[in-house]
């Protein structure tokens, strides 16, 4: 398919024009009723960015920020994908192609069929996504006040919800059950991430190939289970078996902040975050982040990367695109290898397979005897003979400065006869500590000045009194 590129405003305004042409009526603001269809019309040439999205009903409250409905075609991977989407304000909080994106040309089309079932279809009334609720008595399709997306039947019941099917983003009012998760995917990567909701936690995950590896964790006290979680007006709520409060993650903002509005995972950072409306600044803000340290997130710099202390910059160990993808099974050729120990660094990544009582050399061989393996982190403790843990990784990431001493020592494993030479060591430690350096050198350096300064002015002052 031939690309072109066409400048933003153009953009703006073909996107504005296409929704007013194909909102032709067939639905009122409140619902879409069993026989309707709409159809959205697709460009026949990609233009890269382009977003055509009609709005087709909303839930009736127009006090800002309110739930809508949308019809949408976009620009995607040299194709255009269509979905079905809910937006509160300008933020999008749930898409039915969200784990699956479903490609069309020509026309993007939304039908309420006779029979109830709700679906997305293309040119030849090619289906793409479907609800599956035919023959269940289906009457209307709706957007609650909650955001709740439902199909209902003649007597008002709930035939299938978007609430059961979460994304990226929770709701007030929503609840997740044990063993459901939310799910989030960064551009330009195989990886994703998940906030999941266990037995006897609830915690965040980075999902890479068949592992994945947990950067934060929440447990309620008392080793109490967990059954489901519930966003409120003041937090995130984990109830028991009982349907008993356990624990909370409460919203860190002031009484007189407005309540919470909804629990987002974040594409590109990993990061949860409760946030609010604020009628000040007309935007969402965040009242509570899990992880606060840019250091701490798990993809803060590219594989290969360390973020150092401060967070101003990461240390790229390499830029050949190849030694990049850390999750690629390149050392499964019979390459000849060897383990790379950078000291003074640690990950973040847990939940790697581990072998326990080992030596840091037996660590070591474990890594260079498995060639899917490309880190090894080593943790020893000088006070017990018995803790020696020796985790094994299929990806180079998360990986921060530390204070040296720690007990910990992570290797990477690196082609033999490469750039990756032992010197590589010296240099990490000489890079952070110039980056460590120059901080303190400005600290002080601003500190001083300010001291001068504020001589300077006392001194003057006490000549004018003279």
């Amino acid at each position: 398919m031939k690309k072109i590129k066409i400048p933003q405003f153009i953009l703006s305004v073909y996107s504005v024009l296409l929704v007013q042409l194909v909102n032709h009526g067939s639905c009122d603001l409140g619902s879409i009723h069993v026989g309707h269809k709409l159809s959205l019309a697709v460009p026949s040439l990609y233009i890269d960015g382009f977003v055509g999205r009609a709005f087709l009903m909303d839930d009736g409250d127009r006090v800002e920020p309110y739930f809508r409905v949308a019809l949408s075609a976009e620009a995607s991977k040299g194709k255009y994908s269509c979905s079905l989407e809910v937006f509160l304000g300008d933020i999008e909080v749930w898409n039915s192609g969200h784990y699956s994106q479903f490609y069309t040309a020509d026309s993007c089309v939304l039908e309420l069929s006779q029979d109830g079932d709700l679906r997305l279809m293309g040119p030849k009334s090619r289906v793409g996504w479907r609800t599956g609720t035919f023959g269940q008595g289906v009457e209307m399709l709706q957007i609650l006040k909650t955001g709740n997306l439902v199909l209902v039947d003649g007597l008002n019941q709930i035939k299938w919800q978007s609430f059961n099917f979460p994304t990226n983003v929770i709701l007030w009012g929503q609840r997740l059950d044990v063993s459901t998760r939310l799910t989030s995917f960064p551009r330009n990567s195989s990886s994703s991430y998940t906030f999941e909701i266990q037995h006897n936690k609830i915690a965040l995950y980075l999902n890479s190939g068949k592992f994945k590896y947990s950067y934060w964790e929440f447990k309620p006290p008392k080793n109490q289970n967990v059954s489901f979680v519930e966003l409120g007006s003041k937090g995130l709520v984990l109830f028991d078996d009982e349907r008993y409060q356990i624990a909370q993650i409460p919203s860190r903002r002031s009484i007189r902040s407005p309540s919470l509005r909804l629990l987002a995972l974040g594409n590109e950072t990993g990061n949860l975050g409760l946030y609010f409306y604020s009628p000040k600044t007309k935007q969402f803000e965040a009242s509570f982040q899990a992880i606060n340290s840019t250091c701490d997130l798990p993809l803060a710099c590219k594989p290969y990367g360390i973020c150092t202390s401060h967070a101003w910059s990461c240390i790229q160990l390499t830029t050949k695109e190849k030694d990049m993808d850390s999750s690629s099974t390149r050392f499964c050729n019979g390459a000849r290898v060897e383990m790379l120990e950078l000291n003074g660094v640690n990950t973040i990544l847990k939940d790697a397979p581990k072998r326990v009582i080992v030596s840091k050399t037996a660590c070591a061989n474990l890594c260079l005897d498995d060639c899917k393996c490309v880190a090894a982190l080593y943790s020893s403790d000088n006070r017990s003979e018995n803790f020696r843990e020796c985790s094994l990784y299929e990806l180079v990431a998360g990986i921060k400065q530390v204070e040296s001493g720690t007990g910990v020592s992570y290797m990477i494993k690196v082609p033999k006869g490469t750039r990756y030479d032992h010197s590589v060591r010296t240099w990490v430690l000489i890079v952070v500590g110039v980056v460590d350096g120059l901080v303190i050198i400005l600290i002080l350096g601003g500190i001083s000045y300010y001291l001068i300064q504020k001589r300077r002015k006392l001194l003057g002052t006490n000549n004018n009194n003279t």
